[in-house]
């Protein structure tokens, strides 16, 4: 007699989906008891990590072209790649994106990224960003679209090093998370919490699709619309002599820095020795840059020109523009450093450069008097419009305060009257009003602490930095200027700062870039307690 064969013994599994790595790490993840899934989290960094290689493929194949070695690119580019492919693979299957962890992966994403970025500066062993304080600084400022810089000879770099500059600023702009939202669809669920951690504002972002992820290449394709734009305009004016210094490349680095309101360029003059005509241009392609993407669809693909008329945040983005312009050129006619329309020029263009925290310069403010200069600080915590590449407190924030503050002048004289706070015509509700108070008292503090930081450390001798340059700096690094004042100015450099102030520096440009709350949320013991 044949005996029966016995049923095969279950397989057990692991809760948190695979065995072995993963399963040990949803063991450890349920012994420690928190509140944020950091097994989703990693995954999607993992993902993230690994499309992000790809990034890697444009600069090697510029430095093959150009004759240089490309091996500093594709190593970095394979590194990224498996540091993202054993992510996923430590991390196994995940449950769907959290807020918790949403937050999580911006502030991970916003640190790895410019890790990797600093690499090819590293392994290339580029004369002025061959130590690694030195080349971190640089590539966050590309990533987080600062446009600070620790060279003292920018031309010195080779053609694959200065697309790779150029390269991370048009990247970080917009933000490597919301290319990844409109190109990847593993991250259609929970893409609306990372939308939310990596553009956050007063108010709920406004759709233009089903989905996120249409919102997001909607956003990509006006961000690669105004690129195509600038790019064909500044050749064009090279093509017709009207500006002989404005050859393909130049072209190419002057727009995706103006669109992405970065900073960086070829030169070593930043915009001076540009044709004024070849100055106008980038001081339209930076206001426009500067106005809400949303909004540029609305207004050129969907033509809602009342819509975006009514836009109140528009309206007082284009007044701050022409208030700081006037104001800046009054102050200059009156000091005597500029005359004429090249003075109108050089003004407006200073003020919309610094507002959208672009960071380019046609002269050099740090010689001006001081209440220029102090126009110019002003005008580094005004910032753009939400939903652009902007840095800073943003005009959407500025605009809620002071519909905040006369509404509680309002309520003071008539403590019965129910008077809501709107923007836009929409009415923005008490968790909203406290995210702004709160966002701007962060700034405050993060930007006053990042200060005391710079001036104690050139109270030490490590940083050349007065009083006033330590305040500009970190104004300006936190709100993702880049130039400031002093020998940090718009042709000077951060390289005579110490190592402790380049990290400061650093700090505040990734927390202007994330806008410091994801960061907070972090810190916070509630926010890992299940």
């Amino acid at each position: 007699m044949t005996p029966s064969r016995l049923p095969p013994r279950p397989r057990r599994r692991s809760p948190y989906g695979r065995t072995g790595w993963t399963g040990r790490l949803g063991r450890i993840g349920r012994a420690v008891r928190i509140g944020v899934d950091v097994r989703t989290a990693l995954g999607v960094v993992g993902t993230l990590l690994a499309w992000f290689a790809l990034a890697f493929v444009a600069p090697a194949a510029v430095a093959l072209a150009a004759g240089e070695p490309p091996w500093p690119f594709l190593v970095t580019g394979l590194a990224a790649a498996a540091t993202g492919l054993a992510l996923k693979r430590l991390t196994g299957s995940r449950p769907p994106l959290g807020l918790r962890e949403g937050f999580l992966v911006v502030v991970a994403v916003w640190l790895l990224v410019p890790a990797f970025g600093a690499l090819p500066f590293v392994l290339g062993r580029v004369p002025q960003l061959a130590h690694p304080v030195d080349a971190y600084f640089e590539a966050m400022s590309g990533f987080t679209a600062t446009g600070a810089t620790v060279l003292t000879d920018v031309n010195a770099l080779g053609p694959d090093m200065l697309f790779w500059r150029q390269f991370t600023h048009w990247l970080g702009g917009l933000g490597v998370i919301v290319l990844a939202l409109a190109v990847l669809p593993r991250l259609r669920i929970g893409g609306r919490e990372l939308l939310r951690s990596e553009l956050p504002g007063p108010v709920e972002m406004e759709s233009l699709g089903a989905t996120i992820r249409e919102t997001a290449r909607r956003l990509w394709k006006v961000y690669l619309a105004v690129t195509a734009i600038g790019v064909v305009t500044l050749a064009a004016l090279g093509w017709s002599g009207l500006d002989r210094r404005m050859d393909l490349f130049q072209a190419f680095s002057y727009a995706t820095s103006a669109v992405s309101l970065g900073g960086f360029t070829p030169q070593n003059d930043s915009a001076r020795g540009l044709a004024p005509v070849t100055q106008w241009v980038l001081c339209g392609l930076m206001a426009v840059a500067g106005v809400n993407l949303l909004r540029l669809y609305r207004l050129a693909v969907l033509r809602q020109i009342r819509a975006v008329a009514r836009d109140e945040e528009l309206r007082l983005y284009l007044v701050l523009l022409a208030v700081g312009a006037s104001a800046l050129a009054a102050e200059l006619f009156a000091d005597g450093t500029v005359d004429g329309a090249g003075g109108i020029r050089h003004a407006a263009f200073q003020a919309v450069s610094v507002m959208t925290t672009t960071g380019f310069a046609t002269l050099d403010w740090s010689t001006w008097g001081t209440l220029a200069a102090l126009t110019l600080l002003a005008l580094m915590f005004v910032g753009a419009s939400a939903e652009s590449a902007s840095g800073s407190i943003k005009v959407v924030r500025h605009l809620t305060l002071l519909r905040f503050a006369r509404h509680g002048l309002e309520q003071a004289v008539h403590p019965d009257a129910v008077v809501p706070v709107r923007v836009s015509g929409r009415v923005v509700e008490g968790p909203a009003l406290r995210s702004v108070l709160v966002f701007v008292l962060l700034y405050l503090v993060a930007f006053a602490l990042g200060t005391l930081g710079l001036a104690l450390d050139a109270g030490e001798g490590a940083a050349d930095a007065g009083a006033f340059t330590a305040l500009g700096a970190a104004a300006s690094c936190l709100g993702n200027v880049g130039p400031a004042f002093g020998a940090v100015g718009p042709f000077g450099s951060y390289a005579s700062f110490g190592e402790l102030s380049k990290a400061i520096l650093t700090a505040l440009m990734f927390l202007g870039r994330i806008e410091i709350v994801p960061l907070a949320v972090l810190l916070r013991r509630g926010y890992w307690r299940p």
